[in-house]
Formats: structure tokens, C-alpha cells, sequence
């Protein structure tokens, strides 16, 4: 399976001249034909998430990846971060130093799911835009640390949540019953929070 080529007037993030005048003399200077630049999204939708750039030698692309070819490269895109990359920028600003790449992805930590999104992204928007605002109150927080290939969404509860002497009460009454109401493929929920740490724990 190959990966989509999107046309130039497509594309949901845009690279600047200088960006991609950059980008192609560092790729220039790896010695390895085809080099291409990859940009993906870690934990996207949620207030962790982090855009990246990353070289990508061929055949280390994603078969579900869409390619977008400039003049001198071309650039992957993780087909799950590309929602999230609408409205990005990449740049480089040259100062006396040598300069900096900046990434700007404005939609990066906004959260966009439906029914066909993945799993982990469907978790993560429940978990920051239902479950998570009503823990604030004490200071708590939810993060998913992994979804099992069993389908479990292994969790990790912080802040006043970490030690809570109600966390049992929380997770079966409050967080599972959510989670498994409202994303039936998931086969289960799973804490692995230390809760013998009680150092910032609400009672």
C-alpha cells in the first residue's frame, strides 16, 4: 500500500521558503538518496501534545503516511496527526547564531474525533474534555499511558487523584463507566498508579 500523494494546494500544513530551503541543505548533508522529512504528532488533542519533525530514510515511512512533494523533498505526514496539523507552519528564522526551525501546529492539542478515529485518540478526548475538567476541582488529572493490543486502556492518575483514598470509587463509578459506555470497543480499563505516593493526594 502506498502512501496518498496530496496536491500542493491540499496541503494542511505549509512549509515556508526558508523552511524548505533549510530543510533540504540539512537533508542534503545526510548522504542518503531519497531522504525525505516526516511529521507526525505525539498524543494528539490533548494538552501533551507535541508536533515533530523527524528525518525519514526510504522505506521507513508508514504505508498509511500522505506524501506531500515540494521542489526539493518530500514530506510524510502521519494520516493520524493530519487533522490536527491543519493551519501548521514550519519556518526557519535566520539570526546571528545560525538561526531556528520553528513548528507552529495551532490545531495540534484540539480536540477532533469521531467513530472512525483511532481508539487512543477517542480515550484522550473523553478523558480531557469530560473526565479530566471534573478532577480539576481537587487537582486531579487522567492520562492514558497505553492502549493494550487486547484493546485495555492502561491509565495514570496524577495530581490529588495520585493516593486518593476514593480512586477505586472513581475509576469503577466514574471513569470506566464512562469510557466503556461511551467507546464499547474497548475491552477494559487498567490503573497503574503508584497510589502509596500520597504526597499530593486529596481526601
Amino acid at each position: 500500500m502506498s502512501s496518498r500523494v496530496r496536491s500542493p494546494m491540499s496541503q494542511p500544513i505549509q512549509i515556508t521558503e526558508s523552511g524548505q530551503e533549510y530543510l533540504a541543505d540539512l537533508l542534503a548533508k545526510q548522504g542518503v538518496d531519497d531522504i525525505a522529512v516526516r511529521v507526525f504528532i505525539t498524543q494528539p488533542g490533548t494538552p501533551y501534545a507535541e508536533t515533530c519533525l523527524a528525518y525519514c530514510r526510504p522505506g521507513e515511512e508508514e504505508p498509511t503516511d500522505e506524501r506531500l512533494e515540494l521542489e526539493r523533498f518530500s514530506v510524510y505526514l502521519d494520516k493520524n496527526s493530519v487533522p490536527f496539523l491543519e493551519e501548521a507552519v514550519v519556518d526557519f528564522n535566520p539570526d546571528r547564531m545560525g538561526g531556528q526551525l520553528t513548528i507552529k501546529a495551532p490545531n495540534a492539542k484540539m480536540p477532533k474525533v469521531n467513530a472512525d478515529s483511532p481508539l487512543e485518540d477517542q480515550v484522550n478526548y473523553i478523558l480531557y474534555s469530560e473526565i479530566n475538567p471534573g478532577l480539576a476541582s481537587h487537582g486531579g488529572e487522567i492520562r492514558l499511558i497505553q492502549l493494550t493490543e487486547e484493546q485495555i486502556a492502561v491509565l495514570q492518575f496524577g495530581g490529588g487523584c495520585q493516593g486518593c483514598a476514593a480512586v477505586d470509587l472513581t475509576l469503577k463509578e466514574g471513569v470506566e463507566k464512562t469510557l466503556m459506555e461511551r467507546i464499547p470497543e474497548l475491552a477494559g480499563i487498567r490503573d497503574v498508579t503508584d497510589h502509596t505516593d500520597t504526597t499530593n493526594a486529596y481526601y
